[in-house]
């Protein structure tokens, strides 16, 4: 299943250890301001591991995983 929305949307579904799983593209591109998605989050505190990390030269793959799923 997909989550859509915002960053306050996955922020609010991530608070509530709803996500099994989730796929993060961190590209080097300067976008401004906006909201910050793990700003004052403590990922490991909420269950979440860091699963896979795979650094390309366009973009590094993150993917948190909950414990136990």
């Amino acid at each position: 299943m997909q989550l859509g929305g915002g960053v306050s949307t996955v922020r609010q579904y991530l608070a509530a250890r709803l996500i099994d799983e989730m796929h993060v593209a961190i590209a080097p591109v300067l976008l401004g301001s906006g909201e910050h998605l793990f700003a004052g989050m403590d990922l490991t505190a909420l269950g979440y591991t860091c699963a896979e990390h795979v650094p390309s030269p366009n973009a590094t793959h993150v993917v948190f995983r909950k414990r136990g799923s």
